[in-house]
């Protein structure tokens, strides 16, 4: 037995770390196949970077949220790298049975340390192999996160871990066995019942047990490796290894996720300039190879667990979007084409081959056939994403925040969209209208700019404008940006004259634009259209700068000299979608401002006592997280903070909420398409809802606010609603509480007292 493991151990170590090398390679060239990216963005701070990577691993900051999911992860994650010195001593005990490694073989720390994590990483394996078969997809519907995933490799990784972590167990006690221990101690504080079994074991009999054990462990670790390293897409064995570069060169230096703004387009890893593009530039990604190799490897490192499939509202609600499947399909693809890639294949912009036949002469048909395949294409045409998987997306970010390994997907989606779009013309066509109005009019709805300030004659108050009532935004506090369904939506407008009600209650001075600015773009920019999300920006930020008392070069850049910090220019914006692209993204294209959300600002007015809720508001009420307020902008508090002020509310949660709220459905450019497929995204948020009975349904952005109203009033009708439930904005509220109630006296004891006025 001891020759026979020797042999085959040392044959499988051999074979197995030279196919392994071989195979580290070969993903390193693969990677180089995507494109660059810009100098910096992904190396920048490296000592922050590192230390994110150490936060993430050593405390399983994203796992940790799935409870005793992330702490069986922990140990079988942990075990897995801390224990790599017990395949030494495995080796070891091949030749002498009774062998420990020198030096800390017989130290107590470290044999606890062994026995410890060792039973841990075991008993870890079997807690996940128990919620991988509870969680099968053998449910009615799309319950399980696992369905699609590969369940073969996960069995042979599982079977694998807890195989290695029983060898440990076993060696260990067989160790203590040959040792002569003769009670409990601190180095066989878990396995001394196993110690003393084998004790009344020969001599002969430890040994073979030993060799038996060693090679067991040897054989299986290093038939894992030889596995994968002949099959390197496997995701859920290379996440292992791939994660920590994953995190390392994630968007975000400091670990936050890779939300809010989107990231500019780029070709050869330089942005490019719309107003004069370069004759060779891509634009967004028609084939697997334009993606950069941070994409690259994003695929690759995906481990099919499945965590943004359960949080994705399209999934949620019958539609073909899986951000689990749509990553596995672009890594298969990208696997299965890379040979033709690496031989120098390729396609030119008019779909001419650049390699010779020489050059192609030894690529695989499979990988010749894969090459052939459209990126984006239905299953009649062999495409790789069909096109209803990529229009599905609402870019709400569920995806992006539960993934353990920072996979991006919101960015490829978004970079596929974008070739669609500005190449093909290939998009729902309800959205064209929405580009369209935003072309001719800079409003998604197409109403005339002077509609744009409707809404300040049904207020009986003076709203200064910028320009007409004021010269610049030096004489007041705030910018408030009413945005375009603000100022154009009869379901925000009521928002909007709350919102601006509230600062005149609380004698803050603000001004709003004059109905010149455009819409922000944000819906452009999600859809795909980015040459027409720069003209709208670009426009803005110059109206902006001037109204903030900017000067203006020929090239309407701020000039270095009038030029002013990011603090004296404050935007406040009712609209999450408003607030993300003026925050986030307008630096981009030299907009830099100070900008929060409405919420944020009515919570510190009721903090300071500037505004106080005082007349009671009635019922339970649950608040819906907006994505672009919430996921893409953490936050959370205020709003509920304001609500937590209302008397006579009580506030109840719904299921989803917070980093897993759920989605209204509008996101994503959504609010100018139909949902043709499946559950409408919003019934499914709305259902959430009433299973709390509550009376009011709030929220703070007007995109839900509309998605949220349409399906209250669609259930109301069909009976399936009660018709005093309310779906209101968060200022809409307070507003109603920090009003005064009507004076008691004014009704006799025996006249029947008014009923408060609804919120409205």
């Amino acid at each position: 037995m001891q020759l026979a493991a020797i042999i085959v151990s040392l044959v499988l170590i051999v074979v197995g770390v030279a196919l392994f090398g071989r195979a580290l390679l070969q993903i390193y060239n693969f990677m180089r196949l995507g494109q660059p990216v810009p100098a910096g963005t992904r190396t920048n701070e490296p000592g922050q970077r590192t230390l994110t990577v150490a936060k993430e691993f050593l405390g399983h900051t994203r796992m940790n949220r799935w409870g005793v999911v992330g702490v069986a992860h922990w140990f079988v994650a942990v075990g897995f790298f801390s224990l790599l010195l017990t395949i030494v001593n495995a080796i070891g005990q091949l030749f002498k049975a009774d062998w420990i490694l020198p030096v800390i073989g017989d130290w107590a720390p470290y044999n606890v340390f062994v026995e410890f994590l060792g039973t841990m990483t075991t008993l870890g394996i079997l807690v996940l192999i128990a919620i991988r078969q509870l969680s099968k997809p053998n449910k009615p519907g799309r319950k399980s996160r696992f369905a699609g995933s590969n369940f073969g490799q996960a069995y042979f990784v599982e079977a694998v871990i807890l195989i290695v972590g029983v060898c440990i167990f076993m060696l260990h006690a067989l160790e203590g066995a040959q040792h002569h221990v003769d009670g409990y101690e601190a180095s066989f504080f878990i396995s001394y019942p196993v110690v003393a079994w084998l004790k009344g074991m020969s001599v002969g009999t430890l040994q073979n047990l030993t060799y038996f054990f060693a090679g067991l462990k040897i054989a299986t670790s290093f038939i894992w490796m030889i596995t994968v390293a002949l099959k390197t897409d496997m995701g859920v064995a290379w996440h292992r290894f791939l994660a920590f570069p994953n995190i390392w060169f994630k968007r975000n230096a400091d670990g936050e996720t890779s939300l809010g703004a989107l990231l500019p387009m780029t070709s050869g890893g330089e942005p490019i300039d719309f107003t004069d593009p370069g004759e060779d530039d891509v634009f967004g990604v028609s084939q697997v190879e334009q993606f950069s190799w941070k994409g690259l490897l994003d695929f690759s490192t995906c481990t099919e667990c499945g965590r943004c499939q359960s949080q994705c509202p399209a999934w949620n609600t019958g539609k073909p979007l899986s951000p689990k499947l749509l990553i596995m399909s672009l890594r298969d693809h990208a696997h299965a084409k890379a040979p033709y890639l690496l031989a120098g294949g390729g396609k030119t912009m008019e779909g001419e081959e650049k390699a010779s036949e020489e050059q192609l002469k030894d690529v695989p048909a499979a990988a010749l056939a894969e090459a052939e395949r459209p990126l984006i294409g239905t299953a009649e045409e062999n495409g790789v994403i069909d096109p209803d998987v990529l229009w599905s997306c609402t870019t709400c970010g569920a995806c992006v925040e539960q993934c353990p390994v920072d996979i991006e997907h919101v960015d490829h989606i978004v970079d596929m969209r974008r070739y669609q779009v500005m190449i093909e013309s290939a998009f729902p066509s309800e959205a064209g209208t929405m580009l369209k109005n935003l072309e001719k009019k800079g409003n998604p709805w197409g109403l005339a700019k002077k509609q744009r300030l409707e809404w300040t004659k049904e207020v009986d108050f003076e709203v200064p404008v910028v320009g007409k009532d004021i010269e610049d935004l030096t004489e007041v506090e705030y910018l408030y940006w009413v945005g375009c369904a603000g100022a154009l939506e009869d379901r925000a407008k009521k928002t909007t004259k709350a919102f601006a009600e509230l600062l005149h209650i609380a004698g803050v001075k603000f001004a709003i634009m004059g109905g010149d600015e455009k819409c922000t773009g944000d819906s452009a920019r999600r859809l795909g259209n980015e040459p027409l999300f720069q003209e709208l920006g670009m426009e803005n930020v110059m109206a902006l700068n001037t109204a903030f008392g900017e000067e203006l070069d020929d090239d309407g850049k701020v000039t270095a000299e009038s030029r002013k910090p990011k603090s004296a220019k404050k935007i406040v914006a009712t609209c999450p979608h408003c607030l993300n692209t003026l925050g986030n993204e307008y630096p981009q294209l030299g907009g830099d401002y100070e900008v929060i959300h409405h919420t944020q600002l009515l919570q510190h007015l009721v903090d300071e006592g500037k505004l106080i809720p005082v007349t009671p508001v009635e019922g339970i009420i649950t608040y819906h997280d907006p994505c672009y307020l919430g996921r893409h902008n953490k936050i959370y508090t205020p709003p509920r903070e304001i609500i937590g002020k209302v008397p006579g509310l009580r506030n109840e949660e719904m299921h989803r909420h917070k980093e897993r709220g759920f989605c209204c459905g509008a996101g994503g450019a959504r609010m100018w398409m139909e949902e043709r497929i499946g559950k409408r995204i919003n019934n499914e948020r709305v259902d959430e809802a009433l299973s709390l009975n509550p009376d009011i349904v709030s929220t703070a952005c007007p995109f839900c606010l509309v998605m949220l109203t349409d399906s209250v009033n669609g259930k109301k009708n069909d009976g399936k609603a009660k018709e005093s439930i309310q779906v209101v904005d968060v200022a809409q509220l307070l507003l109603d509480s920090v009003k005064t109630p009507a004076d008691p006296t004014d009704a006799t004891e025996s006249e029947t007292a008014p009923e408060p006025e609804p919120v409205k």
